[in-house]
């Protein structure tokens, strides 16, 4: 039976055909319901998903997607997906969710997105049973891409940074202080703007205010979230996302400092998801 699974953010959606013996990746523009309607999903899906899956069409289809722990999210995108595979069982649930079943399959254990944003959820085997507010990134996403990325770019306007990560910084975007809140204030999708920065921080390991940042900012993940939930101390706590994945030795360093049982750490979580629906 041939399915089709999706780990759909605001910025980019990932599909995965799975045939017997066979996977095909697809990589199409996100496909949030937050920043665009049914028709402009369906019209996505159209351009950039079905010349590639031809006549290969799927049985079922997964989708997990930003935005759609909203219930009127999630009937959108489900009735958008129907329309495009009529013939296919569809089941849309939050990208949170996504992360769950990917890292745990069907084992309780406590799963975490560290990528552009952040969460944090219990997954009991079979569902998510407790989950923290997501409260964006004005707000939350403690630990996050954009939250990491604030404070690279707090640090550099406030002068924060010695003078070799001030020139450093300089060098590596070419930016005003005029353009970076330009692009924070006036301009769409703030949030990849302020993860951009993180590459400064992989660019430049080693330094001890670099080092701060990442710990700083990572621990504010746990302090909000993880270590406030007595689950966290009875399961294996897992990640997924970039930054877990690109700064994981502080991730496992933070969980070892609270006594924690640090499980698995993905970059993305569609390997599990094939895994999970396999």
């Amino acid at each position: 039976m041939n399915i089709l699974i999706a780990d759909s953010g605001a910025t980019k959606t990932e599909w995965c055909l799975v045939t017997p013996g066979k996977k095909l990746t697809v990589q199409t523009q996100g496909l949030s319901p937050y920043f665009l309607d049914a028709l402009q999903m369906e019209q996505v899906i159209r351009a950039e998903l079905l010349p590639a899956l031809g006549r290969r069409l799927p049985a079922a289809v997964y989708f997990y997607g930003t935005g759609c722990k909203a219930p009127a999210n999630a009937r959108k995108v489900k009735n958008m997906l129907l329309k495009v595979f009529p013939d296919s069982a569809v089941e849309v649930k939050h990208d949170l969710a996504g992360a769950a079943r990917s890292v745990c399959q069907q084992e309780k254990g406590i799963a975490c997105i560290l990528g552009t944003g952040s969460s944090y959820c219990y997954y009991n085997g079979s569902r998510i049973s407790t989950s923290s507010p997501g409260l964006g990134y004005v707000l939350g996403d403690e630990g996050s891409g954009a939250y990491l990325g604030r404070m690279v770019i707090q640090h550099f306007l406030y002068g924060i940074f010695e003078k070799e990560l001030m020139t450093a910084f300089e060098k590596f975007y070419r930016l005003s202080a005029d353009d970076i809140l330009e692009n924070i204030y006036r301009k769409p999708l703030a949030n990849r703007y302020l993860a951009s920065f993180t590459r400064f921080l992989s660019a430049n390991r080693g330094h001890y205010m670099i080092e701060n940042i990442i710990e700083d900012g990572i621990n504010d993940f746990f302090l909000r979230h993880v270590i406030r939930y007595p689950q966290s101390f009875k399961n294996p706590v897992h990640f997924v996302g970039g930054i877990a994945w690109h700064f994981r030795d502080v991730v496992e360093a933070l969980c070892a400092s609270y006594g924690l049982r640090s499980g698995r750490i993905l970059q993305k979580p569609m390997d599990g998801l094939v895994k999970y629906h396999k």
